[in-house]
């Protein structure tokens, strides 16, 4: 049975969580190994992937848990550099969890096509010709793309929008598309170089552009979430109150764009670390959400926390166009792996559980807002990176980072005076070992 369920796994070595990892998802412990170790890609295969390569740059890869997203669970790997983002949507999860976990619901894989037309010099007669010609242009858009009509997807729909003022003599046209389980860019654009110069025909104009939008909001994802007062209470706050802190939080993001792009920027932090995790474009998915928090034109938060009776409810939407077949998944292992630990095989189901770890991770990041303020488990967990900058190695960087955290000084200055008492002190153990008389020891 897959479960998402693994007290204690930060307590134990790297070694172990491959091990309770392969028996939460059934995934053969040497796949994992062979995956993960050194990063997953060579150079010589990194070299295959872009221009000019040198190597490869590591990034942690860790796993979200307790995550439940439409009745079934999933372990879901995160690729993040940032401290606390893993823990803390694993925890938000948890909370989640206890009142039935994430409900999400995705859109059709609809992508959008732009054709650009410039030099029309009348618009409205354009917009005729090209719609009159609707089905001759789907036709067309689908010979382009043999393979994707082949698994069920194509072309299904045009559109034609007027851009600007009429001197301005532009017209767009949209071609949408159904990408099933692929992300879709490089299909969206064969299928713009196909059936542009036809169109330009059409509307007695140019081609411009033509290429894929990313702000595919024909593609959305929606997520629900309740949490028990309980669940959200701390050593200093109880639930109910918690609830109240967090509804504030939600309405300032809602009553001022600044504080709506950190909020946002909490809900990306879990996002994007599934899509990178998951070998997708993570940049695509920065574009189409930001985007979408502005379509009203006013930059909004993405998510909503309300009070409902003893419960907290959250809404979270946007757009997320992910792949589970093509590009960089079918050379990544890492990626591979990613999907297979996730147990899922449909771009839908990767969406969902997406939006739900960034449903997460916002919840968690507004709970702390909304308590004890955003740093102190933060800086905690940060305090190991700065141990290890200031060259803590093994055992030594808990204890420094537990002795910076203390002194609430969490510099690489505080970490390597750290660093010196824990050498000095050491030092002083092996003296003392030596005077000891051999009868006593």
């Amino acid at each position: 049975m897959r479960t998402s369920q693994l007290p204690g796994f930060y307590k134990v070595t790297v070694a172990e969580r491959r091990t309770l990892m392969s028996e939460a998802t059934g995934v053969d412990p040497s796949e994992i190994a062979s995956a993960l170790d050194a990063g997953g890609l060579s150079a010589e295969t990194a070299d295959k992937f872009v221009e000019n390569v040198l190597g490869t740059y590591g990034l942690p890869y860790g796993v979200t848990l307790n995550v439940r997203v439409n009745g079934q669970d999933h372990v879901v790997p995160m690729v993040v550099e940032e401290p606390s983002v893993v823990a803390a949507a694993s925890n938000a999860a948890k909370m989640v969890r206890a009142g039935g976990g994430f409900s999400a619901e995705v859109d059709a894989p609809l992508m959008i096509s732009q054709v650009q037309l410039t030099h029309v010099k009348d618009a409205a007669r354009a917009h005729e010709a090209i719609l009159g010609a609707k089905e001759e242009i789907l036709a067309k858009a689908n010979r382009a793309v043999p393979g994707l009509v082949a698994r069920g997807g194509g072309a299904r729909d045009l559109e034609v929008r007027t851009l600007g003022e009429p001197s301005d003599e532009m017209i767009v046209a949209h071609i949408i598309v159904d990408c099933r389980d692929a992300m879709g860019a490089n299909l969206i654009n064969t299928i713009a170089e196909g059936v542009a110069d036809r169109l330009a025909d059409l509307a007695g104009g140019r081609v411009g552009l033509r290429i894929l939008s990313n702000l595919c909001d024909k593609r959305c994802v929606r997520v629900r979430c309740r949490v028990p007062a309980q669940m959200l209470a701390t050593e200093q706050m109880d639930g109910q109150a918690v609830i109240d802190g967090i509804v504030n939080a939600s309405r300032f993001a809602e009553l001022d764009p600044y504080r709506a792009a950190t909020h946002n920027k909490g809900i990306m932090n879990g996002i994007d670390a599934v899509v990178i995790a998951t070998g997708n474009d993570w940049r695509a998915v920065e574009a189409g959400a930001h985007a979408f928090a502005a379509r009203s034109g006013r930059y909004a938060p993405l998510s909503i926390w309300r009070r409902d009776s003893d419960f907290l409810t959250g809404f979270l939407e946007l757009p997320l166009a992910l792949g589970t077949v093509g590009g960089t998944l079918r050379v990544h292992p890492s990626a591979r792996l990613s999907l297979k630990m996730m147990g899922v095989t449909e771009a839908s189901d990767l969406a969902a559980v997406a939006a739900a770890v960034g449903l997460a991770s916002n919840l968690a990041a507004v709970r702390a807002l909304a308590t004890d303020g955003i740093q102190r488990g933060h800086m905690a967990l940060h305090a190991r990176s700065v141990a290890l900058a200031a060259g803590a190695l093994g055992r030594d960087v808990e204890r420094v980072a537990a002795m910076i955290v203390e002194a609430r000084d969490i510099t690489i200055e505080a970490a390597r005076r750290a660093l010196q008492v824990l050498s000095e002190e050491s030092r002083e153990v092996r003296t003392d070992a030596r005077e000891v008389p051999a009868a006593e020891a």
